[in-house]
């Protein structure tokens, strides 16, 4: 049957900032490692908005600074007042309520100055997260099959001429998917761990092999096969993706198959049948066919082994035909 090999992870870089290419290091046929720089980027207006930023946050970390300095002086004379008060005569009742009162006040300043100055911290990082994007590094270990920029190339996620194209694509190949479309009807006996052999075309001479991993569990309407995915090692790198194989897939049956010569079954606009001699006389199996096995052909009908079939199966022959049977050379020499 046919297949075809696919890496076994596969991923478009897209850039996540908007900048021009300012240092491409792969190209096709580059091999990279997980967390390895392949581009740069750059993007000066990102380093005004992280100078912005961070002005702004040293102003709201000042403005914070200022009000719990204030508070805790509001908060120092409210305790001398209230110590006072305990005297009758010392304090008016009133300049101890005005006191407190301040303080709750600066503790709400104190709140609100926090919170500018949390969100002026947030920005300072998302932007210097935004610079980290300008470094495109690779997600896994692969080969780099594809590179649709260079050096002074606007990208970006969402603007420049590149948008719709990726920077680069990177693919997985030491280790390989190879997807089989199994017809629906050799799909009863498919389980996982199975070794199954393939050829390929550049190699003619040899034999590989791969491991059933994953199953689809569904047919697939429209060409009423189910996809079977085999796990191929290929470490040394000499398969390549998006390869066509010729896959040896192995079909088992519950129980023994009888086969006929291919010649012995006919057909007419309603029925498939073989010619069965018995006692002399012929009558019509009807039978439904299976597998082919060189000159064989796998039956399914009422007949047991043994049983004595017309090498040619025509509806010439009629039922009840009175014959006489000889030995026909074996189909399968």
């Amino acid at each position: 049957m046919p297949g075809q090999l696919d890496p076994y992870e596969t991923v478009d870089v897209y850039p996540k900032a908007t900048g021009f290419v300012k240092a491409i290091r792969v190209d096709r046929g580059s091999r990279v490692r997980t967390g390895e720089l392949m581009a740069e980027l750059e993007a000066p207006e990102l380093v005004a908005q992280r100078a912005e930023a961070q002005s702004k946050l040293q102003v709201a970390e000042a403005q914070f600074a200022a009000a719990k300095a204030k508070t805790d002086a509001d908060a120092s004379t409210f305790e001398r007042l209230k110590a006072a008060s305990a005297t009758p005569g010392v304090v008016a009742g009133n300049d101890v309520l005005v006191s407190q009162k301040a303080v709750e006040a600066d503790q709400s300043q104190i709140a609100a100055a926090q919170q500018t100055a949390e969100a002026a911290r947030q920005a300072v990082r998302s932007i210097t997260q935004m610079e980290g994007y300008l470094r495109v590094t690779a997600p896994f270990d692969g080969v780099v099959t594809e590179r649709h920029v260079h050096p002074g190339t606007l990208v970006g996620p969402n603007s420049g001429p590149a948008s719709a194209t990726p920077m680069l694509r990177v693919v997985h190949i030491d280790r390989l998917r190879l997807v089989v479309p199994v017809p629906e009807a050799y799909t009863a006996d498919v389980l996982p761990g199975g070794t199954i052999a393939f050829t390929v075309p550049a190699y003619p001479a040899e034999t590989f092999s791969g491991t059933v991993a994953r199953i689809a569990q569904a047919v697939d309407v429209k060409t009423r096969t189910m996809a079977v995915e085999l796990d191929v090692m290929n470490k040394d790198g000499r398969l390549a993706p998006g390869t066509f194989c010729q896959v040896k897939w192995p079909v088992h049956r519950r129980t023994p198959s009888l086969f006929v010569p291919a010649g012995s079954i006919g057909s007419t606009t309603d029925r498939t049948f073989v010619v069965r001699v018995r006692n002399g006389r012929t009558e019509w199996v009807d039978v439904r066919t299976g597998l082919a096995s060189g000159p064989l052909v796998e039956v399914f009908g009422d007949l047991q082994p043994g049983d004595e079939v017309a090498v040619r199966g025509t509806d010439e022959i009629k039922p009840g035909t009175e014959v006489r049977a000889t030995e026909a050379k074996s189909a399968s020499s």
